[in-house]
């Protein structure tokens, strides 16, 4: 697609940009490209490559600067992996030892922050819905209700309802009481299912509350499976918050993740590590980003994936090592659990 001259220069280019975040122009191209050629035989090659989509000029400078294709190809074909230096390795190593799952992952999302900079993300393995021992509703204020669970394996939860009017005590105790006596040893969407029917024939009270118990366990549940680390990191880089509404949009995606769950779950089914520049994640808040992913095991299955958000001007070389090998580290740390 391109000949060699024209994948050194564009090579050069975006080594350049990444490095320095400036429009690169013919002389930067002609002292670090290592060509013996012309400024105006470089111009020539770099007006072929804009052409081709491959760079762009901003209306501010003579310089080029890398397109979303640009980078791709980049990744693609001329991208010259660099090995962590040791003391990262040992770094990564030392804090994904075998541990709680929970911490595992969490610790997992913090180190791909703190390596890069950027913000690492960790989609934590699905939890299976336990049943429930005991449920029992407290009233908190005049429409918040506090509902307790005990799981079968003694687990305590607590969830806050926001409840559209108020109840009084002997209300919450009815429901509690109902529930433990008629659907006790079951999941709070196993009572949804096996009594849609019933919910009708429900005291308003019950059903009710019953209704806000299974959404608001289910809304917690998908939060927790992500956990994002460093979004701050993104405030210092001038790619990204020179663009207030993107910036605001990239936030409110981290806050609201669903979309964010669903880019990365599907990643999860991909064989090795995915990156996605620009628009190919389908999701406009990330258009002037990149996300590296990888998916992660325990025992030969992949349970989950992580990644790392950060400019579409980052330094792939280094970060995808990062991903790779976290991944692999955090595999075999749930593997020896």
């Amino acid at each position: 697609m391109l000949n060699e001259r024209a994948q050194i220069l564009l090579k050069t280019l975006i080594e350049r940009y990444i490095e320095e975040g400036q429009p690169v122009g013919s002389r930067a191209l002609s002292h670090y490209s290592g060509l013996d050629l012309s400024s105006a035989s470089i111009r020539n090659v770099m007006a072929d490559l804009e052409a081709l989509g491959f760079v762009e000029s901003p209306h501010t400078s003579s310089g080029r600067v890398p397109t979303a294709k640009g980078y791709r190809f980049f990744v693609d074909s001329l991208l010259v992996v660099k090995p962590l230096e040791q003391h990262e390795i040992e770094q990564l190593g030392g804090n994904l030892l075998p541990d709680n799952p929970s911490r595992l992952i969490s610790s997992a999302s913090h180190l791909l922050s703190d390596l890069t900079r950027f913000a690492g993300i960790v989609i934590a393995p699905k939890r299976d819905a336990q049943a429930f021992r005991q449920v029992e509703f407290l009233k908190l204020s005049e429409k918040r209700v506090l509902l307790i669970i005990v799981t079968s394996n003694g687990d305590v939860q607590n969830r806050v309802l926001f409840t559209e009017r108020s109840y009084s005590a002997s209300e919450l105790t009815e429901a509690s009481n109902y529930l433990n006596r008629n659907y006790a040893g079951l999941t709070l969407n196993e009572i949804h299912r096996r009594v849609k029917e019933e919910l009708g024939q429900l005291k308003s009270n019950v059903s009710e509350l019953m209704s806000a118990a299974i959404e608001t366990t289910t809304r917690t549940d998908l939060e927790e499976e992500c956990v994002i680390s460093g979004e701050r990191n993104l405030l210092e880089i001038h790619d990204l918050s020179s663009d207030l509404a993107n910036l605001r949009r990239l936030f409110d995606l981290f806050e609201k993740k669903t979309m964010l769950l669903q880019l990365l779950d599907a990643s999860r089914t991909a064989q090795g590590m995915q990156i996605f520049i620009g628009s190919e994640s389908g999701l406009g808040q990330l258009d002037e980003c990149s996300i590296i992913t990888a998916p992660y095991g325990a025992e030969n299955q992949v349970v989950g994936t992580l990644a790392v958000i950060g400019p579409k001007r980052m330094a792939y070389e280094r970060v995808i090592p990062i991903v790779d090998i976290t991944a692999k580290l955090l595999s075999g740390a749930l593997s020896h659990h």
